[in-house]
């Protein structure tokens, strides 16, 4: 369905900034795609629905909106009316899956990302849905460099959050990673005041016990008073990083072809990844998940994989090889890595 008067009712509370990014965003995609957007019903994603519903008609995109109930706080289903009442103050339909996150010694954060991106893949399928907006913005991205530099994932870690990735079947894309979230809370406040229609408050944003929440109600506060530019400048980092990983993902891509890759690129040989350099095979697993579309690993976890794979016997035999990464499994077997769900792992 494409979004009507009912959106273009609210241009004038929208940012001409944050308009322009989706607009760029959309004039990248082939003629009437049809697009959809994560809608948790925050303040984030609550703005880029609006600027979506509001350039979508100009662009000629159909758009709808997805909101994944996740069932893990007292006011869930307030959150996915508050979605659902949004979609319908922009004319835009929004479809809505309930989940059941399974924490697996993953923690609860990575657990309910994994379960947040295979019920988009799943409304995606059924709305007939293959570009979806996401509202990461500057802080994010801030954060996430950061992050991941206390993680140890490497310099190629610190490209963070890309502003468009392929992930199950989908390409996510990020129109506002450049931007900061002051600003999209200057629309969020004039919308409101316009419409009547606030957005909800996830309590766990704020709670220290997940890492990234004590980011921002613990450091912060020290990085604003020392370090003011402190966004700005881990998002430059993202972005040198991103440039180095594009020239990265080039030669590494080439190398790949010669691991006799399968088909879908779930697995490779274990013989021709072990004749590699030590250098080239770290490269090239790293590689492997980023296609696939896992995070990178921390640098003691890769080499404990490294470790294994490396002592393995050429075809597998000699021990087993069952290494757990983000719900999926992966294995030695007849004589090749191969990444398995964990679920179908278990049943075969």
């Amino acid at each position: 369905m494409m979004a009507d008067g009912a959106a273009s009712a609210w241009r004038h509370v929208c940012d001409d900034g944050l308009l322009a990014d989706v607009r760029q965003t959309l004039s990248g995609l082939p003629a009437a795609t049809s697009v959809g957007l994560a809608l948790s019903a925050g303040a984030d994603s609550a703005m880029l629905a609006l600027h979506l519903a509001v350039q979508a008609a100009p662009s000629g995109h159909p758009i709808h909106f997805f909101h994944v109930h996740h069932g893990l706080q007292a006011a869930a289903d307030g959150w996915l009316a508050q979605a659902h009442g949004l979609a319908r103050l922009l004319g835009v339909p929004c479809h809505s899956r309930w989940v059941r996150v399974a924490i697996q010694g993953t923690g609860m954060e990575a657990a309910a990302r994994a379960a947040r991106y295979a019920a988009l893949a799943g409304l995606a399928a059924q709305a007939g849905v293959t570009h979806v907006l996401l509202a990461h913005h500057q802080d994010d991205q801030a954060e996430t460099v950061l992050l991941r530099a206390l993680r140890g994932t490497g310099p190629l870690g610190l490209a963070a959050m890309a502003p468009a990735m392929r992930r199950d079947g989908l390409v996510y894309h990020r129109p506002w990673l450049a931007q900061p979230r002051a600003r999209i809370l200057q629309a969020a406040a004039r919308f409101a005041a316009a419409s009547g229609w606030q957005p909800v408050q996830d309590p766990s944003n704020a709670d220290p016990r997940y890492k990234r929440a004590a980011v921002r109600t613990q450091l912060r506060p020290v990085l604003d008073a020392h370090w003011p530019a402190w966004r700005q400048t881990l998002s430059r980092h993202a972005r040198q990083a991103q440039a180095l990983a594009s020239w990265v993902q080039d030669m590494a891509a080439a190398q790949w072809q010669t691991l006799d890759p399968a088909g879908n690129g779930a697995s490779f040989s274990l013989a021709a990844w072990r004749a590699l350099p030590a250098t080239h095979q770290v490269q090239m697993l790293r590689f492997w998940l980023q296609r696939q579309g896992l995070r990178m690993p921390t640098e003691a976890r890769l080499s404990a994989w490294l470790k294994q794979l490396r002592e393995v016997h050429a075809l597998g035999h000699d021990r087993q090889v069952c290494l757990r990464h983000e719900q999926h499994l992966i294995v030695v077997r007849k004589g090749r890595v191969a990444l398995l769900p964990e679920t179908s792992a278990k049943a075969s």
